[in-house]
């Protein structure tokens, strides 16, 4: 630890040790940022820099983040040095960390007995609830921060129950902890920071008077940060009675020139996160694009959806911060080369990226920024040519694409999964591509005398159609389930989508192409997950050296916290699973067996 790193901390300690915050002469005044341009950015404008605990640091290194966003670099040094602050920012710049992370820092227990609640995190929704608790949770796991969501619907008994065994964070919608606060089991008197997320939308929803008796029950010496889209004259009275002499931030959008986007055709897929692989293989199988950049948000996703593609038969390759200069060229030469079918990168990695024949860009999540949609898009549709963004979006994501369309006027065409039938009509156009290269290309003497024999007894066309229906459906092929869409209504969750569905892989070949489809296949269970770091590649690799089996017949693979499943050929199940009984993945040995779902 710096010295500059020990003094903040020693700083801190002094300003919440005896529970007062003693707070610095205020900052008062602006700051409008706009997301910058900076090549050389990540190098200047890290998380490193903003002063957060070490421990932080190091968990977002482990998830993967990069490059702090300009809400992100704009409020966490406020916020740490004890400011209040009134961010204006839209859905989808990444406020969640912007004000967790330094909650974290401040609020993280320093001994094992630990105070009543010390942060309260209001939010409009039960959904958005779960996604903040969720969110605190991940990023101060090295802490041992404890975070609970509180919201109306659930059981008040279980949240009392978990209330009084002692929790630092509440992240709660307005009605249920006015609720908690009237029964005496949330109790206010230690909390340090308060957070209203949404602020506009939580006056929409007539949480008004809630908000105030709330923000009454807190200690007066409290820190508060108010989050909102819009600042209408409602929020500027809230701020003005409960906020003492806050900074405004007001993130601005990135102008967008006119005309920008016209040539890239826009689509969006709703589906619940279990189901985003088998979707964006449906797609691509449907699609066919000559050369895509798939975008994700963490390099730790970008590693494991590589490692993912690859082993169900696509040329996929990885880019992201951590590789060095001589892996991101021989990457790029690749895929400049045609040798790369899907390049998988993050935004930070991705910039300065000049590929001209680039048909597709797919985010296989939403951008935390609009403004990234716009930079990542254009990376398709360039010289003139047509091209595709696509993207994959969990229900509770639309309000994040609404806020794209207004950025960029533009309408994103919200479409279904495509169906089996949709899949089978274009495998025929495959097909009827490959025969019109192989007419064209000639050689056909041989083949003759099986067609004239033939056409002794059946009409040519009989013949004809035999032949492509061989060619397009060989025997033994599984039908393939359809993909499960989800519901495309506000407030609908990934935790309601319907079964999971199938993810054998089904890509149909190119023209010219003799890789041959996997048969039927089964479902395999393996007693591991991500708790133990268990990857793609470690199930792969096992069952390719145990199993003697060619990474092209396996099938999907799911990794789950506790568990995975991988599909193997129905026929070879039982030797696949007695092969990885007898080995150890990730060095340790696990509970294999058929998967009963």
């Amino acid at each position: 630890m710096s010295p500059g790193d020990r003094l903040d901390r020693d700083i801190s300690k002094l300003r919440w040790g005896n529970g007062v915050r003693q707070r610095p002469t205020p900052l008062i005044g602006y700051v409008s940022c706009m997301t910058p341009r900076t090549e050389n950015s990540q190098s200047t404008a890290g998380f490193s820099t903003l002063g957060l605990d070490e421990r932080l640091l190091a968990s977002l290194t482990a998830l993967g983040y990069e490059e702090p966003t300009p809400i992100q670099r704009a409020a966490i040094p406020l916020l740490l040095e004890g400011h209040d602050v009134l961010a204006q920012a839209a859905t989808g710049t990444g406020k969640t960390a912007a004000f967790a992370l330094p909650l974290l820092h401040l609020v993280a227990p320093n001994a094992p007995t630990r105070e009543r609640t010390a942060a309260l995190v209001l939010v409009p929704t039960r959904e958005l609830a779960m996604q903040v608790a969720e969110a605190v949770h991940k990023y101060g796991k090295p802490l041992g921060v404890i975070a609970v969501p509180i919201y109306g619907g659930a059981s008040m008994e279980g949240q009392i129950r978990t209330l009084k065994r002692g929790v630092d964070v509440v992240v709660a919608t307005p009605g249920r902890a006015l609720d908690h606060i009237r029964r005496r089991t949330l109790h206010l008197a230690a909390v340090k920071m308060v957070v209203l997320d949404e602020a506009d939308e939580m006056l929409d929803m007539g949480f008004a008077e809630d908000l105030e008796a709330i923000l009454s029950a807190t200690p007066p010496e409290r820190q508060t940060a108010l989050f909102s889209a819009t600042l209408p004259p409602r929020i500027s009275a809230i701020a003005a009675k409960h906020l003492r002499k806050p900074t405004t931030i007001r993130i601005e959008r990135e102008p967008v020139a006119a005309g920008t986007l016209a040539k890239v055709r826009q689509v969006a897929y709703i589906v619940a996160r279990a189901n985003k692989m088998a979707a964006l293989s449906r797609v691509l199988d449907v699609e066919q694009p000559v050369s895509t950049i798939v975008f994700c948000r963490t390099r730790t996703e970008v590693d494991e959806l590589t490692e993912t593609l690859n082993a169900h038969g696509y040329r996929a390759e990885a880019l992201h911060g951590g590789l060095n200069q001589e892996q991101r060229d021989r990457v790029m030469k690749k895929f400049r080369a045609n040798k790369t079918d899907l390049l998988i990168a993050t935004d930070v990695a991705a910039r300065g990226l000049d590929v001209q024949h680039v048909s597709h860009v797919v985010n296989y999540d939403v951008p935390v920024a609009a403004e990234s949609y716009v930079h990542r898009i254009g990376r398709t549709g360039r010289a003139g040519r047509a091209g595709v963004a696509i993207t994959f979006a969990e229900p509770r994501e639309q309000r994040m694409l609404r806020n794209i369309e207004l950025l960029t006027k533009q309408k994103i065409e919200i479409a279904a999964v495509p169906t089996v039938a949709d899949l089978r009509e274009r495998r025929l156009e495959v097909t009827r591509a490959a025969l019109r290269e192989a007419i064209i290309a000639g050689g056909l003497d041989p083949f003759r005398a099986i067609v004239e024999s033939l056409a002794e007894e059946f009409s040519l066309l009989d013949v004809a159609a035999a032949a492509v229906k061989r060619a397009e459906s060989p025997a033994g092929e599984k039908e393939e389930a359809e993909i499960p869409s989800a519901a495309e209504r506000p407030g609908s969750s990934a935790r309601s989508a319907g079964p999971r569905a199938s993810l054998e892989r089904s890509r149909p070949p190119k023209p010219g192409s003799s890789r041959s489809r996997p048969g039927e296949l089964a479902g395999i269970y393996i007693g591991g997950g991500r708790k133990l770091k268990i990857r793609p590649g470690d199930i792969v690799g096992a069952i390719v050296n145990e199993a003697k089996l060619s990474p092209e017949s396996i099938g999907s693979i799911q990794i789950a916290e506790r568990h995975s499943t991988v599909l193997v050929p129905k026929d070879i199940v039982d030797h696949v699973i007695a092969a990885l009984n007898a080995t150890s993945i990730k060095g340790k040995k696990l509970v294999v067996r058929r998967d009963r779902a």
